[in-house]
């Protein structure tokens, strides 16, 4: 039971570690467009990134399989920005297209990557697959804890104070790119 607790915490604290902020904005910009009525397609693509973001974990630690640091640390700011896009757009986007799910468990695994070689070394050989499924329990909780947050927020600012949806969804996303912009700036590998 400490194993699961402390995996899960670990996981949790990783979505939410304001050291980097990455799941953080990926998380708001997928979340953003979205009220309490589409609450099951936005929980599931959620869980969709943490599917993503395990199996590049598992693959890290079981195949060795890892991508250069340099360029996962430049496309996770990349990720962020491609999301930003849809809300920048003023057209009402179909979200319901099979596109998005698709692209969120690529992020995901492009997330994942990032961590793996941590996750690698803290990782012991005979608990791994317990371990990663506790941590991926914390990463599944700190993201719907975001959604929620995310939710409740936009529904304050939409129904409230009466602020538009394009324009919230416009404000949300130029902070949000503002953010990815500066850290691929940051962590461009060129």
């Amino acid at each position: 039971m400490e194993t699961i607790w402390f995996y899960a915490q670990l996981g949790f604290k990783h979505v939410l570690d304001f050291q980097g902020l990455d799941h953080f904005y990926f998380i708001i910009a997928l979340a953003i467009p979205f009220g309490f009525r589409e609450f099951k397609k936005l929980l599931l693509w959620v869980s969709i990134f943490t599917l993503g973001h395990t199996l590049s974990l598992f693959g890290n630690y079981y195949f060795e399989l890892s991508l250069p640091t340099e360029w996962i640390e430049f496309l996770i700011p990349v990720t962020i920005t491609l999301s930003c896009i849809p809300l920048l757009i003023t057209q009402e986007i179909n979200h319901k297209t099979i596109f998005i799910p698709i692209i969120t468990l690529v992020f995901g695994l492009i997330h994942g990557f990032g961590f793996g070689r941590y996750f690698s070394l803290i990782a012991s050989e005979d608990e791994a697959l317990y371990q990663l499924f506790s941590f991926a329990l914390g990463v599944e909780a700190a993201q719907i804890a975001i959604v929620l947050g995310v939710l409740i927020i936009s529904f304050f600012a939409l129904n409230v104070l009466k602020t538009n949806k394009s324009k919230w969804d416009l404000i949300i996303g130029a902070m949000i790119l503002s953010q990815a912009i500066l850290m691929m700036v940051e962590k461009n590998p060129l």
